[in-house]
């Protein structure tokens, strides 16, 4: 058996073109942050959120993966078949990979300011691929409001 041809020399390569592509298309500031435990506040009695854990902060982008999933009627109760709300978070390959129940905010967003104040939990563990030039994360909203901070 032969082998196959060596590619020529100064092809281009995933690696050359991955900086061009991270340039164009990681446009926002984004965090994976781990939500911390809940601590008591003593003046009110009552938990507040615990201080975050912060996995990434750095370059990447956020995509609508579609429209509501379906939603079914079970013996007259709303029951939803999907995800309401799945996004693709773009991230550098660089970037650690997210775990499950991580969750995802946009801090900087250049084009569309509606990407601030809003919250993703991350559906699984990033992927990872051999012909990768930007790593994808699926992400499920889960922001109840706008309104606020």
């Amino acid at each position: 058996m032969s082998t196959p041809p060596a590619p020529p020399s100064g092809g281009l390569s995933l690696a050359a073109v991955a900086p061009m592509i991270e340039s164009r298309i990681l446009v926002d500031t984004v965090e994976i942050f781990r939500p911390g435990p809940p601590v008591l506040d003593e003046a009110s009695g009552e938990y507040v959120p615990g201080q975050d854990t912060i996995v990434y902060h750095g370059r990447g982008a956020v995509f609508s993966n579609g429209g509501p999933g379906l939603t079914l009627s079970l013996q007259g109760q709303a029951y939803a078949d999907d995800t309401r709300n799945r996004y693709r978070l773009l991230t550098p390959l660089s970037a650690p990979l997210a775990s499950r129940e991580d969750h995802v905010r946009v801090i900087v967003a250049t084009q569309d300011p509606g990407l601030l104040r809003r919250t993703w939990r991350v559906m699984d563990i990033s992927d990872a691929n051999s012909l990768a030039v930007l790593r994808t994360t699926w992400l499920d909203e889960i922001t109840q409001s706008t309104s606020g901070v």
